[in-house]
C-alpha cells in the first residue's frame, strides 16, 4: 500500500490554474457519490496529464489548501475525512508543471450509514449469490433487431481497468442508432421470485456516442413462462425505463415505459467504476415489480408493478442481458467493463 505524506505544494512548477482531467487519469476507489466510512482507500492511477508525462499526483478535499502529493503516478492508500459531504480532489501533474483534476463527490458516514445506503440492506441472510458472472464463458453478442441500424460488439476479459483482476469488456460500434446485446445465462432456477443485480460499471473515455445502457434479468418460471426484467439508463428521456408486456404471453407486446426516476449515461462520469444496484421482483404469474435501483450509493425508488410474463418456450434459465445502444445516425464506439457483477436470489 501506498504511504500518504502531508506535504505543501509550494514546492512544485505548477500552473495556476488546473484543467480537468483527461483520460490518462483512472480513479478506481471511491467512485462519484460513493458513501464510505473514514478512512476509505483512494485507488488511482494516471499514465498522462494533457498528453504529457506525469510527475506526481495527489489529493486535497474540499477547500483545503494543502494537498497531499509525492512524485509518483498512483496512489494506493488511506485518507482521513470528517463524516458528512465532501469533493476529494485527485491531482496529476504533468513534467511542464500543469495539473489535471478529477473531482469525485463522496458522503462520510458510519458502518451502519453505508449498509442502509446499500441494495444489500434487502438481501436477506439465506439469499442465493452467484459472483463474478462476468468472467462467465458463455457471453454472447448479437445486434438487437429491436433498434435501427447496425450493430458489432466483442467481449472479453480484461485485468485493466478492473476492481477484481478479471473485469469483462464490452467494445461495440453502431451506426444509425443501433443496439448491440451480450448475454450470458448464470442459473437454471425456476423458484426464486426476488433479485438484486450488483455490479461495477466502467465507461472508458467518452459517453457521449451513448443513448442507453440496459441490464436486464430474465427469468423461466414454474409455469414454463419467461419473466422478462428489463431495465435501463435512458438517455433519451433522462429516466429509468423498466419493460412491460402490453399483450398476453401468447400475444405479446414488449415495450418499454419510463419511470420518473431520473438517469442518463452520458453524466456517468467516464474512466471511473460507478456501483449499480437493481431490485426486483415477480409473482408466479409474470407480475413483475421494479423496487429500487442504486447508483453509486445513491437509492431511488420505483415501487412499480406490471406484467412482463412471456410464453418464450425456454428451458429452466435464469440469465441476464447487458445492452449498449448509440445515440448517432453516424458511426460511434463505445467501450465499457463491468467488473464484480453479483445476482442475488431469495
Amino acid at each position: 500500500m501506498n504511504t500518504i505524506t502531508k506535504t505543501s505544494v509550494a514546492g512544485w512548477t505548477l500552473i495556476v490554474s488546473a484543467i480537468p482531467a483527461l483520460a490518462g487519469t483512472t480513479i478506481t476507489s471511491p467512485t462519484n457519490g460513493e458513501q464510505v466510512t473514514s478512512p476509505f482507500t483512494l485507488n488511482m492511477t494516471a499514465d498522462s496529464c494533457s498528453s504529457l508525462p506525469v510527475s506526481a499526483v495527489g489529493y486535497s478535499i474540499d477547500n483545503d489548501p494543502q494537498t497531499s502529493a509525492w512524485p509518483a503516478t498512483y496512489i494506493d492508500g488511506p485518507v482521513t475525512a470528517p463524516q458528512g459531504a465532501h469533493v476529494l480532489h485527485v491531482k496529476v501533474w504533468n513534467y511542464q508543471g500543469g495539473v489535471c483534476v478529477t473531482d469525485v463527490s463522496i458522503n462520510v458516514g458510519t458502518s451502519s450509514d453505508v449498509a442502509a445506503s446499500s441494495g444489500l440492506s434487502v438481501v436477506p441472510s439465506d439469499a442465493i449469490s452467484v459472483s463474478a458472472i462476468q468472467m462467465l464463458s458463455d457471453w454472447t453478442a448479437i445486434h438487437d433487431g429491436g433498434t435501427s441500424g447496425t450493430s458489432t460488439g466483442w467481449t472479453g476479459l480484461q485485468s485493466s481497468p478492473s476492481l477484481s483482476g478479471n473485469a469483462r469488456e464490452f467494445a461495440t460500434y453502431f451506426t444509425d442508432f443501433g443496439g448491440e446485446r451480450y448475454t450470458a445465462q448464470f442459473s437454471d432456477d425456476t423458484q426464486a421470485q426476488n433479485f438484486l443485480y450488483d455490479a461495477w460499471v466502467y465507461i472508458d473515455g467518452s459517453a457521449s456516442g451513448l443513448a442507453n445502457l440496459e441490464f436486464d434479468l430474465s427469468q423461466t418460471m414454474p409455469n414454463g413462462e419467461t419473466a422478462l426484467m428489463g431495465f435501463q439508463c435512458d438517455g433519451w428521456t433522462n429516466t429509468w425505463d423498466y419493460t412491460v408486456n402490453g399483450g398476453s404471453p401468447t400475444q405479446s407486446w414488449d415495450t418499454w415505459l419510463h419511470s420518473y426516476a431520473s438517469c442518463n449515461p452520458q453524466t456517468w462520469a467516464p474512466n471511473q467504476w460507478h456501483h449499480l444496484q437493481i431490485y426486483n421482483s415477480h409473482d408466479s404469474s409474470g407480475w413483475v415489480t421494479y423496487h429500487s435501483v442504486w447508483l453509486d450509493g445513491v437509492e431511488q425508488d420505483l415501487n412499480i408493478t406490471v406484467f412482463a410474463g412471456f410464453a418464450l418456450g425456454w428451458g429452466p434459465a435464469i440469465l441476464t442481458n447487458f445492452q449498449v445502444d448509440g445515440n448517432q445516425s453516424g458511426n460511434t464506439y463505445a467501450q465499457i467493463y463491468l467488473d464484480n457483477m453479483t445476482v442475488y436470489r431469495w
